[in-house]
């Protein structure tokens, strides 16, 4: 925490003070520097892509190459949900920072919900760790299925819990990785399952 980082925190903290809240300030202006030292690299999810990354027959490559250390993806409008407050409504994942890093392997990943016009601010959650095989629900439905109702036939997916959002990440960070290595950037036709890379 550099006085420069801890004179943002405070500039862009509310009046009334953050409580437990300044942990998730503090991952929003470490993930945003991290975006920036690495050139602000966004990259921007089509639908179909969306769809093939979400899908339970997505194809997990074998990584072949250094991954980026952090960049932005951007999510289509409101096809993904998550409940981020416990007992409030759930609320549409716009994106996620994603960052890599080397030391640990590890994948932190925060996502940035509901991001709207008419609201002042946005919420934020942040999950850390390494690819979990093997992941389920406990309740035996697919890995990011709608929990919405009406959520299968609006063709949207659900964030079930920090799990299911830490899987987003790596699954991103992956078909990003494939992109490198096939197109430069481009995810359009890179991610589809069961397409080799």
């Amino acid at each position: 925490m550099v006085p420069e980082s801890v004179s943002l925190v405070r500039e862009l903290r509310p009046d009334e003070g953050l409580g437990e809240g300044i942990d998730r300030l503090a991952a929003l202006v470490h993930h945003a520097y991290l975006y920036w030292d690495e050139g602000q690299r966004t990259i921007a999810l089509s639908p179909a892509e969306l769809e093939a990354m979400l899908s339970t027959d997505f194809l997990t490559m074998p990584r072949s190459a250094r991954p980026e250390p952090a960049f932005y993806a951007e999510l289509p409008l409101r096809r993904v949900w998550a409940e981020v407050v416990e007992g409030q409504p759930p609320e549409p994942l716009d994106g996620c920072f994603v960052h890599h890093s080397e030391r640990t392997g590890n994948l932190r990943v925060l996502g940035v919900f509901g991001m709207h016009p008419e609201r002042s601010g946005f919420s934020v959650a942040e999950v850390e760790g390494p690819r979990v095989t093997r992941l389920q629900r406990a309740d035996g439905t697919a890995l990011f299925s709608p929990i919405l109702p009406g959520g299968s036939l609006a063709r949207l997916f659900s964030v079930a819990g920090g799990e299911e959002l830490l899987e987003l990440g790596w699954r991103i960070e992956l078909g990003a990785e494939a992109a490198e290595l096939g197109a430069h950037g481009s995810l359009s036709g890179r991610i589809a399952p069961g397409q080799e890379s």
